[in-house]
């Protein structure tokens, strides 16, 4: 698959099985990321691969920020369940650096940016994902559990796996509805 391709056609898949990537191709994913934009060079990422017992523990994690909400049973149940829809979760956290020229807003996007590489290395390579975020990647409880502080920002949930099904085609958009020249 070329590069354009992919980008023209990108998808989310949210049927995810076994395997994960691993090996190579699970440090091209990475590396990819590693190469998103990032002015100054302050490379403002961090990624923490929960698969296997991870994926029961980033379970846990979202479940105690739900009962601290006191949230309703079928609320923790979906937690609980969340990890698993896919063999391995990447948590993308952007770990912002102080710097005169570089707000944080920035560096959250070049960490957004990290995200979407990972997902288009990972389909490059036969595999698939998708990229989640919520309201619980905010709660106080998972920031404490992944150690982001101050300006630092959980950035989304990469989960990557085998895909279940194949990608339904994407919907075609009329350029001018999001296109405008000065």
């Amino acid at each position: 698959m070329d590069a354009l391709d992919l980008l023209l056609n990108r998808r989310s898949i949210a049927k995810l099985s076994a395997p994960a990537p691993e090996g190579k191709v699970l440090e091209n994913i990475i590396r990819a990321g590693l190469r998103a934009p990032d002015h100054a060079g302050l490379t403002p990422w961090r990624f923490v691969i929960s698969q296997g017992e991870g994926l029961a523990k980033l379970a846990d994690i979202l479940v105690k920020a739900a009962e601290v909400e006191n949230s309703d049973d079928a609320v923790i149940e979906k937690l609980r369940n969340a990890p698993y829809r896919a063999p391995m979760v990447i948590t993308v956290i952007a770990n912002v650096t102080e710097h005169e020229k570089v707000p944080a807003i920035e560096q959250h996007l070049s960490a957004g940016c990290a995200v979407q590489a990972m997902q288009m290395a990972a389909v490059a390579q036969g595999f698939q994902g998708f990229w989640r975020s919520g309201k619980w990647m905010f709660h106080e409880k998972v920031r404490e559990a992944f150690h982001v502080q101050g300006e630092d920002q959980i950035v989304g949930f990469l989960y990557l796996g085998t895909p279940g099904c194949t990608p339904m085609k994407v919907p075609e958009r009329e350029l001018s509805q999001f296109v405008e020249f000065l």
